[in-house]
């Protein structure tokens, strides 16, 4: 039910949550489940749950469906390099948002790291979805979001991010590189000042989907309420494909808000966020987005809708 009147523009699934923290072995206490990446492989969607136990331990947990909407988790989470010296340092404190990009035969994880040091973004890669190689960090601190794009743009590998160009802020930037490892050529694409319902802050949200129209971007983006309170949102944007830092056309409204009770209460009041949407080749989208920081859920909609919206026609 939801609290106040009015529609978003893409549906959100009937039975929401798809996932909660109680769909996981007891013996690891985990108290949230949310923000998750999401990809197909071997005929199955498997999804990398960003999760934390009730002393706020993270893990990403692998969980698999053969229709996208009912996922079984696997027995334990991934392993993570918490040996490397490296990690320690930089990783002490958080490791968050899972966005996985399939490249060819490889499958490539960026997600945010946080330490003392502030956040920075770091890179996982597997083949098989067993075993996982740690690629490092791959940018400055400051920098969380990161949505790798699915080809090479113009002989590089192009990635969003979000470095924050002012305090827990930002726009929502381009960056590209010729090994994953070394970015650069960043450029500004989004303005908080140009999303009339972010001001706060602006960032990727699920990797982009590839159009015959463009990159279709759906993005987060935040504002404040009684100038303390954030609100997340989704939205919608369309970049050029052979110039990615140009943006053809983007939704006036958000395309998901915070309305119902399980988005609106939690660790995170009022917010919803994607690390992963799945476009099929029926057209439909389904896109995955935590609820209130604390659950799993579940929206639908579809290639021609989203274009539609980011030329306001819906």
């Amino acid at each position: 039910m939801e609290i106040y009147a009015g529609r978003d523009l893409i549906q959100r699934y009937e039975n929401n949550p798809i996932l909660t923290a109680g769909d996981f072995p007891e013996e690891f206490h985990i108290a949230h489940c949310f923000n998750s990446g999401i990809t197909k492989y071997n005929g199955k969607y498997l999804m990398l749950c960003r999760l934390e136990d009730i002393g706020l331990k993270p893990y990403f947990w692998i969980t698999e469906s053969e229709d996208g909407i009912n996922f079984t988790p696997r027995e334990k989470p991934i392993d993570m390099p918490i040996d490397h010296p490296v990690w320690q340092k930089y990783a002490s404190i958080n490791y968050y948002d899972p966005r996985i990009t399939q490249i060819g035969d490889r499958y490539y994880i960026m997600h945010a790291c946080h330490s003392e040091y502030d956040c920075r973004i770091s890179l996982f890669q597997t083949q098989d979805w067993e075993q996982f190689e740690w690629m490092g960090f791959v940018s400055d601190p400051g920098n969380r979001n990161g949505a790798l794009f699915p080809e090479k743009i113009n002989g590089l590998f192009a990635r969003l991010d979000r470095p924050m160009t002012s305090w827990d802020g930002g726009d929502m930037w381009l960056s590209y590189s010729p090994d994953l490892i070394h970015w650069g050529q960043s450029t500004c694409v989004m303005r908080t000042s140009d999303i009339s319902w972010a001001w706060a802050k602006v960032g990727a949200g699920a990797p982009p989907i590839k159009t015959e129209k463009g990159w279709l971007n759906i993005f987060h983006g935040v504002r404040t309420q009684c100038k303390s309170h954030y609100v997340y949102q989704l939205g919608v944007c369309l970049h050029d494909l052979a110039d990615p830092s140009r943006i053809i056309a983007c939704c006036e409204k958000p395309i998901l808000r915070p309305i119902e009770p399980f988005e609106l209460i939690g660790q995170t009041p009022s917010v919803v966020f994607t690390a992963g949407v799945i476009a099929e080749e029926n057209g439909e989208v389904k896109i995955y987005y935590g609820g209130a920081d604390t659950v799993q859920c579940l929206a639908f909609s579809t290639i021609d809708e989203l274009l539609a919206m980011c030329f306001n026609r819906i």
